[in-house]
């Protein structure tokens, strides 16, 4: 058992360290400089008090990531409280008003009388890489549609018939914007000229393009205002796009091969609808480790796909969405029983015996299960993905 508890709330350039005994005591209350020195300075003073210290940390990441590795070194406990449960909890405690100091307090305390929070531990290294590169890849997919719709919104502006024939999500629209972009320019060039063009730069079906751009330019004649520097932005943002696009494929190839060399690898891609990306994302998620969780029920509720009661008095079975729950890896769930519709056949017949009984589309994609004759046992729930993928690599282990 700890003889002390050491809470820190965590800041971008400053921490807040409060110690508190068994009693709730204070011991120590310290401001500290997120900083190597300051920070071992910190260790020391706390171990002073008494080796058996348990530490509780409001971030698992970012700007505590310093702290939380300089702790693990050292083979200190540490416990995770998340930032609303902190919030939550200082509404029980004397003084309305919020600082730091009282933050770090609530850290500690609650460390000290709650028994139901886990242990940080050391993260894969292949998981934190994955972390790192899928958290990198989806801002880079989510800079690409904002660019995407910017550059519609422009094209919208001097060329609608272009922007209505085009599909910009894919290379070939969007290679042609970067050197036809007005409809007197197309039309002066022709489908051959803009078709030998696209070809030169491996675009895919380049003669059917061009005479869709040509087609859309000889509706429109009129020239409008402001179309010459509209052009200009136009291509500008189009060769943004085939960057973001560039940079998103060389990051995909270093997820590919940064997945394979897990050693569930190839256990997770056997599971339906998981690929190489969605199987990256789990991993980050979960840090490649599922001991954490001990079984499958904790992992579906981790991600958000174990219902919670809403019950009170004499209303009962009140079965509700909970609301804290990891919302990646049930994107990474979703997505790829969406993905297992299309060629597990299991999934195929569960989902329309769902959707038989009245479910919606996501309620029923939700439980896609593995086998349709074992995804509800009698009288049971049904046997999620996530408990799926929880059994297969907790046997593996």
């Amino acid at each position: 058992m700890p003889q002390i508890w050491a809470g820190v709330d965590i800041g971008k350039e400053f921490h807040h360290c409060v110690v508190v005994d068994e009693r709730g005591e204070r011991l120590l209350s310290r401001r500290v400089f997120n900083d190597e020195p300051a920070l071992l300075e910190l260790i020391a003073d706390v171990l002073v008090l008494s080796e058996d210290a348990l530490w509780g940390v409001d971030i698992n990441h970012g700007g505590g990531a310093l702290l939380i590795g300089l702790l693990l070194s050292h083979d200190q406990p540490m416990v995770y409280i998340t930032g609303l449960a902190v919030h939550q909890a200082s509404a029980a405690y004397r003084s309305q008003g919020k600082t730091d100091e009282k933050d770090a307090f609530v850290i500690a305390d609650q460390a000290r009388m709650r028994q139901d929070l886990g242990l940080l531990r050391p993260g894969d290294e292949i998981a934190v890489d994955l972390r790192t590169l899928t958290a990198r890849r989806l801002d880079l997919v989510n800079d690409r549609t904002r660019q995407t719709n910017r550059l519609r919104a422009q094209l919208l502006e001097f060329f609608p018939a272009l922007e209505r024939a085009l599909n910009l999500s894919k290379k070939g629209p969007v290679m042609l914007l970067t050197g036809y972009q007005t409809p007197a320019a197309i039309r002066r060039s022709g489908a051959r000229r803009i078709g030998t063009w696209l070809k030169n730069r491996k675009v895919k079906n380049a003669a059917m393009l061009a005479e869709t751009a040509v087609e859309a330019a000889r509706s429109q004649h009129t020239a409008l205002p402001g179309e010459i520097l509209a052009a200009a932005m136009v291509a500008r943002i189009a060769k943004g796009v085939l960057a973001l696009d560039q940079e998103i494929a060389e990051l995909d190839a270093l997820i590919e091969a940064r997945f394979n060399e897990h050693r569930h690898a190839t256990l997770i891609r056997s599971l339906p609808g998981m690929g190489t990306l969605l199987g990256a994302e789990f991993i980050a998620a979960t840090g490649g480790d599922l001991e954490a969780f001990g079984t499958a029920d904790r992992l579906a509720s981790f991600a958000g796909l174990s219902p919670v009661p809403r019950d009170s008095g004499r209303v009962s079975g009140n079965m509700r969405r909970p609301r804290r729950y990891h919302r990646g890896l049930l994107r990474a769930f979703y997505l790829s029983a969406m993905a297992s519709l299309r060629t597990c056949s299991a999934s195929q017949a569960y989902y329309g015996r769902k959707r038989n009984e009245g479910k919606g589309h996501k309620q029923a994609l939700l439980g896609v299960g593995d086998d349709p004759t074992l995804a509800v046992p009698p009288g049971g729930r049904p046997r999620l993905r996530s408990r799926r993928a929880a059994r297969a690599l907790l046997i593996r282990d």
